[in-house]
């Protein structure tokens, strides 16, 4: 079932003011909302609220939307028993609402900045895996005595859980990571402007570590995040990505010790308004919106996350409910680009370095 959700920026608005638009949000009939996890913002200018308590006061204020973060970083700065927690009690707070938690290896600028600690990718991912073990042994409710690699429980037990599970998404931003996604996961989670051949490629990896673990990879969810603009105002568009997501576009800000939003900012200086152009849709024709969702569904993806940078959330929240989501959920269903004979790229290099294939 296709899924049309909203990115909530916390690296770029005040907790406050996400709050009221995670309700527009739920208005205007989005189905879920994705939240950033991070301690530190893409630049000197942004925020950095903290994703739980922004998840527990959404839960509060809405009542069917499905919530979760995109992504979390279960390893350094967080110990994995504490994120197993925060989602159950997230779950709990939605009133059994589906949830999710999306989980991925982290960036320097949130883990290095709060720890000191930024091991390399292949460690990384070897605690990641060790770390979701754990997530989902707590989540049984069972006390669990854990003695791994990297880390430690005693007779640990989360007294409130949902009565539903919780889906775990693994971010997979480059095919070599897509393994491990489908081994671990209950579903991916990536970002659009890649070309086709690479998502055949990621779901062709994905497919083949679910199907090693046992799993029915036709049965687990693909959520991807789009950047968008619903304006005609593309000059205040490309400001307002500059300004605060500039970083974001610049590949060594998620392998490299880029620790400070200063440093994100500087590099964030050499994007320029072509590169943003071609990565956002940026329009006030629905008609252009559409095309570029029906293109990702297309592909085989069915959770569709919106990331509007403004220059009006409030104006995007209300144009997409009213001009685009109808139409998505409307439109004849194509069928999904045929993977099927695909054949997974390096299947043996689950821990290789995503970012260096």
């Amino acid at each position: 079932m296709l899924q049309l959700g909203w990115k909530a920026g916390t690296e770029q608005y005040p907790p406050m003011e996400l709050l009221e638009y995670a309700t527009l949000a739920e208005a205007a009939g989005f189905d879920s909302i994705s939240v950033s996890d991070h301690f530190h913002p893409w630049s000197e200018g942004g925020q950095a609220c903290f994703a739980w308590s922004l998840l527990g006061a959404v839960a509060a204020r809405t009542s069917r939307i499905a919530l979760g973060t995109g992504v979390t970083c279960p390893i350094l700065r967080y110990h994995p028993a504490v994120i197993a927690q925060a989602a159950a009690t997230l779950a709990c707070l939605g009133s059994n609402r589906a949830c999710f938690l999306g989980v991925g290896t982290g960036e320097a600028l949130n883990e290095y900045s709060a720890t000191g600690q930024w091991p390399a990718y292949k460690c990384r991912q070897a605690q990641t895996a060790e770390a979701i073990d754990l997530i989902r042994a707590l989540w049984t409710g069972e006390k669990i005595t854990h003695k791994g690699t990297y880390y430690q429980t005693r007779q640990a037990k989360l007294y409130t859980r949902p009565r539903d599970p919780i889906s775990l998404y693994i971010s997979t931003m480059v095919p070599n990571s897509a393994r491990f996604a489908g081994k671990y996961g209950d579903g991916l989670v990536t970002v659009g402007g890649e070309d086709r051949e690479t998502y055949r490629e990621i779901f062709a990896n994905f497919e083949a570590g679910a199907q090693e673990a046992g799993k029915n990879p036709s049965q687990m969810p693909r959520m991807i995040e789009l950047g968008v603009a619903y304006t005609d105002d593309e000059e205040k568009a490309i400001e307002y990505r500059k300004n605060y997501w500039a970083g974001t576009f610049v590949p060594a800000l998620f392998t490299e010790r880029i620790y400070t939003p200063k440093m994100s900012e500087e590099n964030g200086k050499a994007v320029g308004a072509d590169v943003i152009k071609e990565a956002v849709c940026i329009s006030a024709d629905p008609e252009d919106h559409i095309e570029l969702a029906q293109r990702y569904i297309d592909m085989g993806f069915d959770h569709l996350i919106f990331h509007s940078a403004g220059p009006d959330q409030r104006a995007f929240l209300e144009g997409y409910g009213r001009d685009v989501l109808p139409r998505l959920r409307k439109a004849p269903k194509a069928k999904p680009a045929d993977f099927s004979n695909s054949k997974p790229t390096q299947p043996d290099q689950s821990f290789i370095d995503e970012h260096n294939p």
